[in-house]
């Protein structure tokens, strides 16, 4: 087994997965219900508080408003097995 290579691997898939958080922090947070953007000062608790889904392969954010607003049919679309 050589150490020395396995050690290389690791390194590179280390870097690869940060660069990928690195690009997703980046990503300019966009509402896709109704549009808004957080201020600079408030994407990283954006981040934390908006809802993060998946549309045809891309990541889209729904800010708190519009998901508290359609809280019921972002739940009816769950699988029944969810609940």
């Amino acid at each position: 087994m050589d150490t020395s290579t396995d050690a290389a691997t690791a390194a590179d898939t280390a870097d690869t997965a940060d660069s990928a958080d690195t690009a997703d922090l980046d990503e300019t947070l966009v509402c896709s219900g109704c549009g808004t953007t957080p201020p600079p000062e408030a994407r990283a608790a954006a981040r934390l508080t908006w809802s993060r889904g998946t549309d045809a392969g891309r990541t889209t954010w729904t800010c708190e408003r519009c998901s508290r607003e359609n809280l019921r049919s972002i739940e009816s679309k769950l699988d029944p097995v969810w609940w």
